[in-house]
């Protein structure tokens, strides 16, 4: 099967895995509970979740990539925080969130296709398959995206003390700790997004290939 076939099959079969995972977390939510103005609001908050967020994120840029697309200056942010927000995801998960749930059924499939399949394929889709369109000037504006989810979530848990993650409840952590947890995960974000272009120049080296991304 000719390269971009094969890559274009990858990313296809990513975006599928994605949205299935997506579909299944939902109905879960959805089958959970009753009200309807009770499961709105309940699946409006999926997606505050940054697990979710990073996960629509691979969707829509690998959805692009099957289709032969996704160069344009938006499309490399948006691929460039999807690439290091899906890996955060993996790496906090591992780190901080697996074993904290019992869960079962619908949830267990969701947690392990969102949590540990899409990390795996969207990373080594990078690896193998992706163009090389990450240029130093996407690596500031990658930044926004976790940004704007963390002042969000912050703002949003002093109003009603909802919070998405343990270790950014400030309610029983104290916005010291959090202030430094999320330090910590901001430096690893800054520190993969810069390393995934050095990386992404190398790789396109190493195809013998033209870069196509700001320098």
């Amino acid at each position: 099967m000719p390269s971009k076939a094969l890559a274009r099959l990858w990313f296809g079969v990513t975006a599928a895995v994605v949205l299935v995972a997506l579909v299944i977390q939902i109905v879960a939510v959805v089958r959970a509970h009753g009200p309807y103005a009770s499961v709105v609001a309940r699946v409006a908050n999926v997606f505050t979740y940054f697990t979710i967020l990073s996960n629509v994120l691979v969707l829509v840029t690998t959805a692009a990539f099957a289709r032969g697309r996704g160069t344009s200056p938006l499309m490399r942010v948006l691929w460039l925080d999807a690439l290091v927000g899906i890996v955060v995801t993996g790496v906090v998960y591992q780190v901080a969130l697996a074993g904290l749930f019992d869960l079962h059924g619908l949830n267990l499939i969701a947690d392990i296709l969102l949590h540990r399949v899409s990390p795996v394929l969207c990373v080594l889709g990078w690896l193998f398959f992706a163009p090389r369109v990450l240029g130093w000037r996407v690596v500031p504006w990658s930044l926004v995206y976790p940004l704007v989810w963390l002042a969000f979530t912050l703002v949003r848990g002093a109003l009603d003390g909802m919070y998405p993650y343990p270790f950014i409840d400030a309610g029983d952590l104290g916005y010291g700790q959090v202030t430094v947890n999320c330090l910590i995960i901001g430096v690893l974000f800054v520190a993969l997004a810069s390393g995934a272009r050095v990386a992404d120049r190398l790789l396109m080296r190493a195809r013998g290939g033209t870069r196509s991304a700001d320098r």
